[in-house]
């Protein structure tokens, strides 16, 4: 028999959906199964679960035809399990490394009923919070299992389905089932601790339990809140039909269940203000109605005082003690912060320069009314016209001719503005203008931490490429590649955002999880590969005469990325040797990343003989037309390529260094879209062989490009056109 059944249930989780399942897989206990339900989830996730079952025979998925909710989803796992013990393991969070060692131990040596496991809290800012384990049981129990009646102190844990293993043959003698609705973890946990005659304790760390910044019930607002209540209904309900075994247990589980309504109640982001007093009403009625006999033990100090006038029914003194509090919080924030202050406040007294005129220039601006035909562009702070956001100005100028579009960009960047491109300078009273009446804002990066987002104003994020590396939050557990990064402010830059566009499913599922915010998901492809796929033959010979390429020359675009952890590195490349291994009709197109300013000096046909840097071309569109090969490491560069069908290289060497400092989203080395090379003269091999172009290479393109291109048809930049400034309805993609 199986020893351990995971019970995954998946509804909104692409972004964390991977994470929990290799967190599963990747034990080195391997006696499991893993039942991922997709809930009819609208996202990605249940195309994540078949990717794993397909790699994977330990994960078997169910795809159910109508979203049921988490209870249900649950009972759906639990009917096909067939483990000797259960896990529901919720699809965003996920297990501590080489936990299920010690879970499995425990299981075989004291076979309970159900055994508890420790959790911390793992908040988006990459900080932890202890549970309360250590408090409930400060001396650890050890092997020992016990019955509730005896360590009446285990229902102080939290209360959740996800911390608790329970053995499946006692789970379904007991009949015991998830309701439906929110809050399905009360009417489930209480009970089989209660009935459960061998529990046990192992204090270890197993569950990374998510404190998700945007898409938790926990901070929406709402009247679900109010099923809170029939769940603890059917606490007492089963109470009462267990009579009187359980008669002992009423007054600890009636202390956890106003304990827990008053948790509710008093977490501003669930109960609105004006459905607060019918939730104290609720409390109050509950009291008095499921109320032990003997009593219970009411809490002292603060939390005592509000049992107290639960009890009463006093709403009106309830909420006032309650403003006391808040109000006595806001005036010690404010007293730190006014402490902080004192540095600023003494900078600001002295002479204005000519940025703060301008910054009050725009302050003045932000009261005018927005432009509705004004869209302002820009691309890599404003280094000049390219990237997505030029793709959807061209596109919005064929499908939007009543739009204005205005670029941003730096001085010294001007002259790549095309003839007929109307552009401002950043800097200037006309930049803060813009960016202060612009219905519409367009970038590939962030605007500057100044820019305030307006009613009205619609910020469309287009990013500028599939992740290899990881992002936004997720570069907070890689503190050597993340570098000063300020994910706090990055955070207020993300929730300006009111689009994101996206290349693909996998970009998506990243982004949700790097840039946790409200913003509208645009899975479109990229604007700027279009021209990748409607270029045709004669474009791509005049591009190559414009670079001084005969039509029967090998050329290869070397395109390394960046690394943030270590400035000024350049992998080891010979251009040289590397031109020599490709024969005498080989020519290298040489291109740094953006990050490193590159010099603008494409250069003259004719200038070059086999070695040309092209760091300074602006659109890359172009060097990828009229390359026959990319060699690449870790750059998006390979998911644009991909596109046109054409070989790529992988040189990779310091995959491990790279990989470990900076971290990755999946193993490009393991799922490439080409050939890989790890070292300069294994990368010479492959050239000299002609194996850029094996079976084996073509066949890793064609499973990488089915992936990740699907979406590159030609039109994305039209579909963002349509969705974002005309207001047309986006296609459904037919999930649930």
């Amino acid at each position: 028999m199986t020893l351990i059944s995971f019970v995954v249930p998946a509804y909104r989780v692409q972004g964390y959906l991977r994470e929990c399942l290799d967190s599963v897989l990747g034990q080195p206990e391997s006696d499991i199964e893993v039942i991922a339900v997709d809930d009819c989830s609208p996202d990605a996730s249940g195309d994540i679960i078949d990717e794993y079952a397909a790699r994977d025979r330990r994960v078997r998925p169910v795809r159910l035809p109508e979203n049921v909710g988490l209870g249900p989803a649950r009972n759906t796992g639990l009917d096909r399990a067939v483990g000797e013990y259960v896990w529901f393991l919720d699809g965003d969070d996920w297990l501590a490394p080489e936990c299920l060692t010690e879970v499995a131990e425990r299981l075989r040596a004291t076979r309970p009923d159900v055994l508890l496991v420790d959790h911390v809290r793992t908040h988006w800012n990459d900080t932890a919070t202890r549970s309360a384990m250590a408090e409930v049981f400060p001396e650890s129990p050890g092997a020992d299992t016990f019955r509730l009646r005896d360590r009446p102190e285990a229902m102080r844990l939290l209360h959740t389905a996800w911390n608790r293993l329970v053995r499946r043959e006692f789970l379904v003698d007991l009949g015991l089932r998830f309701a439906p609705g929110w809050y399905e973890d009360v009417s489930f946990s209480y009970p089989v601790l209660m009935a459960a005659r061998r529990i046990g304790v192992l204090d270890r760390v197993c569950v990374n339990y998510r404190q998700r910044r945007a898409g938790a019930i926990t901070r929406t607002r709402g009247d679900r809140h109010f099923e809170v209540f029939a769940q603890w209904h059917r606490v007492f309900d089963l109470m009462d039909a267990w009579r009187p075994a359980t008669d002992a247990l009423r007054p600890a589980v009636f202390e956890r269940m106003i304990w827990h309504y008053l948790t509710v109640l008093g977490n501003g982001q669930r109960i609105a203000p004006e459905l607060r007093p019918a939730f104290f009403a609720q409390i109050t009625a509950d009291y008095e109605r499921w109320l032990p006999a003997g009593g219970y033990p009411v809490p002292g100090g603060v939390e005592g005082i509000k049992h107290r006038l639960v009890a009463a029914g006093r709403w009106r003194t309830f909420s006032a003690l309650r403003a006391a509090g808040r109000a006595r919080d806001v005036a010690r924030r404010q007293a730190r912060a006014a402490r902080r202050a004192v540095g600023p406040v003494a900078r600001r007294g002295a002479r204005l320069t000519r940025e703060g005129l301008l910054r009050e220039y725009y302050r003045t601006e932000l009261r005018r009314p927005i432009d509705p035909t004004l869209a302002a562009y820009a691309a890599y702070w404003y280094r000049g016209y390219s990237c997505n956001p030029a793709a959807i100005y061209e596109a919005a100028r064929r499908l939007a001719p009543g739009l204005r579009g205005v670029w941003i960009v730096r001085r010294d960047r001007v002259d790549t503005v095309p003839p007929g491109v109307e552009y401002v300078v950043a800097g200037t009273p006309a930049y803060y203008r813009t960016l202060a009446r612009a219905r519409w804002l367009v970038n590939n990066v962030n605007f500057p931490d100044f820019v305030r987002k307006r009613a009205g104003q619609v910020h469309l994020q287009t990013h500028h490429g599939t992740p290899v590396k990881v992002m936004g939050l997720d570069q907070q557990r890689y503190p050597v590649g993340a570098g000063r990064m300020d994910f706090a402010g990055l955070l207020r830059r993300v929730d300006r955002w009111d689009y994101s566009v996206s290349a693909n499913s996998f970009s998506t599922q990243m982004w949700d999880r790097a840039y946790p915010a409200t913003y509208t998901t645009l899975e479109v492809g990229y604007p700027r590969n279009d021209r990748l796929v409607t270029a045709g033959p004669d474009e791509v010979r005049r591009l190559r005469a414009e670079f001084g390429l005969d039509p029967d020359e090998q050329v290869v675009l070397y395109a390394p990325t960046h690394r943030e952890h270590l400035p000024g590195y350049r992998p080891p490349f010979d251009p040289d040797q590397f031109v020599r291994a490709l024969g005498e009709s080989g020519r290298l197109l040489m291109r740094s990343h953006y990050f490193h300013d590159r010099e603008r000096r494409p250069g003259r046909p004719g200038d070059w003989q086999r070695v040309r840097d092209v760091s300074g071309h602006q659109r890359v569109e172009d060097l990828y037309l009229v390359a026959d090969v990319l060699v690449t490491d870790y750059s998006s560069a390979m998911f644009d390529y991909a596109v046109l069908d054409r070989p790529i290289v992988l040189y990779t060497p310091d995959w491990e260094a790279y990989r470990l400092a900076r971290g990755v989203y999946f193993d490009v080395t393991a799922e490439p879209p080409g050939a890989v090379a790890s070292t300069f003269a294994d990368l010479l091999d492959l050239f000299r062989a002609d194996a850029v172009r094996s079976d084996a290479a073509t066949k890793a393109r064609e499973h990488f490009r089915a992936r990740f291109c699907t979406l590159d048809d030609g039109h994305a930049a039209e579909r963002v056109v349509r969705r974002v400034f005309l207001g047309e309805p986006g296609e459904r993609s037919g999930r649930c």
